[in-house]
This record gives structure tokens, sequence and C-alpha cells, in this order.
């Protein structure tokens, strides 16, 4: 088999920045000539042996990040802003995507923006009529989404606040439990806190310094609470820092990813990143297990999975998705070269979306994308009760999974036929950028392709892809 050769200049040109070294610097203490390293960078030549040796000993450098970059969501999300129909001229083929993805990833990104503030724009004046008067009526990009791009685009891992919470946990004596020490340092910190029979799961009162939990919710829920406020009032500071960095272009998407943070500080002291990465290994991530183990909820492990991307102490890349029965994706996340559709629903085929018929269980498929790559994917229910006979249930699935050459390192892997080319099920990422010409479950014509109806023929679609 052919060695495929590693082009990453622009990663490349990322580590030189963090060690603010100058092309003709860098390449001395790789021990390349500046022409070659300028080669590399630019995507001329591939990446040497040599280089990521050097990248390694010299630097310290965890030389997966050199295939661990943006280029395959950036692709994915050029695909499908440009299956939009207001770009009436030819596709631009995948090989240009690529390049531009792995030579310019900050003008493709520019360009993503730009469209999502055309189909933001667009929206707004479908409904002119609610939207005519008001003061706030203007095409700016969806915090919601922003934030989603920010965590997305950093691989789900913020280092300064995953080591911060670590921290915090090995500062536990060992006859006290998390909420216990929680507890303590909120009160440290002048705050009281109380259980009460209410509906509310979290609320703060700044003015009496007062947190009160919902009794009815789970401990791991009122655990995680506990620990997020403790993020909002100690460790602000960092938060700040954090989101000074990401430059967000308005106050609420700044508020939403401070929240954003502050649950990812939640969720890595609850489950400290070297010590669940250990425990995840050793059980071959048996969510169960791991759930008991670490007192948290199957969707905390499943989500705390995908963002083991410390470098050099990397876990299996998982993507985790949580969609509702509408299968629209309310998380995702992804490590893998898997993306998920940014706008509407998920691939039908897709076993997410059949978790809602089997309460209780977890369902697991063998899939394969139409680039040819392979996934082993498990899914499963997380209906969340109110606390009551008369309160409304929240009904969610969530997927997880991983290329099907880590499955080995997964227990719901065993005894399933990965070798089986007929074991796959062809999923994709969504109808209208999905290349398959054949698919029963195809809810619109593919926005790539030109279509063929011949009013005397009727097959498994009404229309041929040709």
């Amino acid at each position: 088999m052919a060695v495929q050769k590693l082009y990453a200049g622009a990663k490349l040109r990322e580590l030189r920045g963090r060690v603010s070294l100058t092309q003709k610097a860098f390449a001395d203490r790789l021990g390349v000539s500046l022409p070659y390293l300028n080669q590399m960078e630019n995507n001329n030549r591939p990446v040497s042996t040599a280089v990521v040796l050097g990248l390694a000993q010299e630097f310290g450098f965890d030389v997966t990040e050199l295939q661990a970059g943006d280029e395959a969501r950036l692709v994915s999300d050029m695909r499908e802003a440009l299956a939009d129909p207001v770009f009436t001229g030819p596709t631009p083929p995948l090989v240009d995507l690529r390049l531009a993805a792995a030579n310019a990833p900050a003008l493709v990104r520019a360009f993503l923006d730009l469209h999502t503030g055309y189909r933001q724009s667009q929206e707004r004046l479908a409904s002119l009529d609610e939207a005519l008067g008001r003061e706030d009526a203007r095409p700016t990009p969806s915090p919601w989404e922003e934030v989603r791009d920010f965590f997305h685009y950093c691989d789900n891992y913020i280092d300064p606040v995953d080591r911060a919470a670590e921290r915090f946990t090995q500062t536990i004596p060992p006859d006290e439990t998390l909420m216990q020490a929680t507890t303590s340092a909120l009160s440290k910190a002048g705050v009281r806190v109380r259980i009460e029979p209410v509906d509310t799961i979290r609320s703060y009162d700044a003015s009496t310094k007062t947190l009160t939990l919902s009794q009815f919710a789970p401990a791991a829920t009122q655990s995680f609470q506990l620990l997020l406020q403790l993020a909002l009032l100690t460790r602000s500071d960092l938060l700040e820092a954090t989101l000074d960095l990401a430059r967000f272009q308005s106050d609420a998407a700044r508020n939403i990813a401070k929240v954003g943070l502050a649950n990812y500080f939640a969720g890595a002291a609850l489950m400290p990143y070297t010590a669940f990465l250990e425990a995840a290994q050793n059980t071959r991530h048996d969510l169960e297990i791991l759930s008991a183990r670490f007192g948290a909820s199957l969707e905390q492990i499943a989500h705390r999975l995908s963002t083991l991307q410390r470098p050099n102490a990397k876990g299996i890349p998982f993507f985790f998705v949580r969609v509702d029965q509408a299968g629209t994706i309310t998380k995702r996340h992804s490590a893998t070269t898997l993306q998920f559709a940014r706008y509407g629903g998920a691939c039908p085929l897709w076993n997410v979306h059949r978790a809602f018929e089997t309460q209780g269980q977890f369902l697991r498929q063998l899939a394969e994308t139409p680039d040819g790559a392979r996934y082993f994917c498990l899914a499963r229910d997380v209906s969340k009760s109110g606390g009551s006979y008369t309160a409304p249930v929240r009904r969610y699935a969530i997927g997880l999974g991983c290329e099907v050459k880590h499955a080995d390192a997964v227990v719901y892997a065993d005894h399933m036929n990965t070798s089986a080319p007929e074991a796959y099920e062809p999923i994709g990422i969504s109808c209208r950028i999905c290349e398959r010409k054949t698919c029963h479950q195809r809810a619109v014509p593919p926005l790539e392709r030109e279509l063929h109806v011949d009013p005397n023929h009727r097959g498994m679609l009404p229309y041929q892809v040709d």
C-alpha cells in the first residue's frame, strides 16, 4: 500500500507561530533549507519525515496535530454552503475546496461567515412582516451559531479551562466527595448552597449569595450545576481571558460562550482528563461503567469522550451528537473526518434516529459515508424526566462513534463483522449535498447534480440523478 503524503502547510505555519520564529530560524532548527521549508508551508511539497521528527525532538510538538487540522470540516462546511441555490455557477471541484482549506483557512472561514450572514438575512426577509419596525432587525450572525462554531473549530477542547478543572480535583482530600469539595469551595467564596423542591434546576441570587438547586434533579446534574456555578464565580478571570481570544461579534455570543466555558469546566472537573482517559481505555469506553465511576450521566460521559484531544495525551477521536425527535441537531462535535449538517436535520439512515424507538437500549451500526470512510456508530435515547407526573419529558437521543480502525478499543463493537463490506449502511451528511444517486430515504434532490424527470417512468425516486 502506498504511503499517503502529508501536506500540512497551514498547520506548519501555525506551529512556527507558536514559537515566534522566522522561517529561516525555524528551518535552521529543523535542519532544512529555507526554500524547502517555504515549499512545505505552501503545500508545494509534503512534510518530510525528517521535519516531523524535528518538530517532535526540537520543539516537543505532538506531530499528530499535523493531521488533525480543520481541513476536513472546512471542506464539509464549504460543500454545504456552496449547495445553496444562490450559487448558480458550476460547483468548484472537491480538489479546489481541499486546496483552499489547506492553504487559506482564514479566507475559507471568512467565506463561511459571509454565507451565514447572507442566509440569516434571507431568513429575516422571509418574515419581514414580523420584523418591520423592530430596532433589532439587523442581519447579524446568530450568537448561538457563532458560539457553536467556536467550540467546533477548537476541537471542543479548551486546554487552559480543562487543566484548571483538573487541578481543582487534585486538591480534594481523599475522604471528601467532589460534591462536598465543590460546596466547600463555594462556601469559602461566601456562597450558601440550598437544595429545594423547585422546578428551576439552578438559580443563583447574587444579592444574597445563595445558590439553589432542584432536589428533583439527578445527583449527576446537581454536581454538574455546582461545578458550573463555581467556575462562574471563582474562575471568571480565566473564562474572560479565553473569551477575549475568541473575539465574538456580540455581547450575546460572548455571554453564551461564557456559560459554555463554565459548562466545560464542570464536565472537566466531574471527569478529570488524566483519570478519565485512563478509565476510558481500561473499560474499553463502556459508558455505563464510566457513568457509575464518575457520577455522570450517559450524555455527559459521551460528550467528554469527544473532548479527549489534549496534545501528547489524546484519546480515540470520537464524534458526538445529540438530536431531538424532529432530527434537529442540538449538540454536535466531531474529532473525526465525519462532519454534521450545519443547517437542517441529519441523515435519516443514521441509527441515532432509531434510538427513540428502543428506549433504554444501545443501538450499534456500521456506517459508510460517500467518501468511503467507515465508522462504528453507537446510539441511545437520553430522555429526561421533568421531575413530576405533569412535567413535560425532554426527549433526545445521542450518537457516539469513531472510525472503524478504532473499533477494537470500544466494547460495543465486539462481535461485529467490521471486515464485511455488506455490513456497512450508507449514510451521508444531508440530502442536499449527498452524492448518493439511489438512496431510498432521499428527501430532496442533491443541488450539485442535474436531474432527469421521465413522466413515463417511476423508480425509487420520481427523478433520476445524473
